[in-house]
């Protein structure tokens, strides 16, 4: 055997644990679930029955489902935008002149460290009890009563609370974007004139497209996977009419993913759905990173 074979299989060894505890973790339950969500799988019983796609046109004919599925891609609309801009406005403060940015960035960075069941409480009582306690000090209508029990002003909650937590993390890599941008460049447009504004729209922006690609990949697939903050903070409400049947007004797809397996037991049904999730997840973010790629070439 050369040095070089040796190598390999020296390399091989050290990585087989990781290789097999990937495997056992999530690649044979994927395909076990896979599996389940063609059968009339319970979780209380070994023995299945093969029902092919019955559980798949099952769900499609589920109008939570499909409600909570608009109401996932419209909650990650606006989280992607208010996420990435409040993110990218930080980071310019935190990477200025500004004294005590240092502090600034581990500031801003913190609420990205609290778990999301803690996060969605302490935001469930601050828009629970703070804020109606003050609109009716202030005689402020519009905060009189709690947000999250209004279905017209729950989703505008969520983004809050999603932005605040997150926009701290996305700024760290917008920060090392902005870091690694030579200062001559940006010296020389000043120097030849450009004003702030242009000289962060053509020159830094143009710069910073591979860091855009890697945050809104991760806030797309924060956003669609959302689960703990949704429990803590709404649990999936309040209820409302949608298409004629009853809902919950900002249950997203993982929230109604666990709810159907674990609260109204249909094991095989909650499966299909994640499933469903799955691809759904994978092609937005093939579509998103093939976008993102292509402006980077184009930049």
């Amino acid at each position: 055997m050369t040095s070089k074979q040796k190598r390999k299989l020296t390399e091989g060894l050290f990585l087989l644990p990781t290789i097999l505890a990937f495997l056992v973790v999530q690649i044979i339950p994927f395909l076990y679930g896979i599996y389940y969500s063609f059968t009339d799988w319970q979780g209380t019983s070994a023995a299945v029955t093969w029902v092919g796609l019955k559980n798949y046109v099952t769900i499609f004919q589920d109008k939570a489902f499909l409600h909570s599925f608009l109401v996932t891609l419209e909650f990650t609309i606006f989280n992607v935008i208010a996420v990435n801009v409040l993110a990218f406005l930080i980071s310019l403060l935190v990477t200025s002149e500004i004294r005590g940015r240092n502090i600034y960035r581990a500031g801003f960075f913190i609420p990205n460290l609290i778990g999301g069941i803690v996060l969605g409480s302490i935001w469930q009582f601050i828009f629970s009890n703070i804020l109606p306690s003050v609109g009716q000090a202030l005689n402020i209508a519009g905060l009189s009563k709690s947000l999250i029990t209004n279905a017209s002003t729950v989703m505008f909650t969520m983004v809050t609370v999603n932005t605040w937590q997150y926009a701290g993390y996305i700024m760290l890599i917008f920060v090392a974007a902005i870091q690694g941008i030579p200062k001559s460049v940006m010296e020389a447009a000043e120097v030849d004139g450009a004003p702030y504004w242009r000289r962060i729209r053509s020159i830094q922006i143009p710069l910073m497209a591979n860091s855009f690609t890697i945050s809104l990949f991760l806030t797309l697939t924060n956003s669609f996977k959302m689960f703990d903050v949704n429990v803590a903070l709404t649990n999936g409400g309040p209820t409302g009419l949608w298409n004629k049947s009853i809902v919950n007004s900002s249950e997203l797809l993982a929230l109604n993913i666990y709810n159907t397996a674990f609260k109204f037991n249909k094991m095989s049904q909650g499966q299909a759905k994640a499933v469903i999730f799955f691809l759904v997840l994978v092609v937005f973010s093939v579509i998103q990173v093939s976008w993102n790629k292509s402006k980077e070439v184009e930049m």
